[in-house]
């Protein structure tokens, strides 16, 4: 994933978890408007998300802000 979607992501986990709590959970259509403006980058993070990692539809904001962060 590219450093602007990483920040994107570091971004929504850092508003939902001030907005809700650390227990706050998000899905990765949380880091995309709801138009399908760049299908490429969904289906990257959609592939970061489900198959690469193997992650549940709904995870902890704290959780995906970690591994983002591990990205180089």
């Amino acid at each position: 994933m590219n450093q602007e979607i990483i920040s994107k992501i570091i971004e929504v986990c850092d508003a939902k978890i001030a907005a809700k709590g650390e227990n706050v959970g998000l899905s990765f259509y949380a880091f995309f408007k709801n138009k399908n403006d760049n299908p490429e980058l969904l289906m990257e993070v959609a592939q970061w998300w489900i198959l690469d990692h193997k992650l549940d539809h709904f995870e902890k904001a704290l959780k995906i802000k970690a591994m983002v962060k591990c990205i180089n």
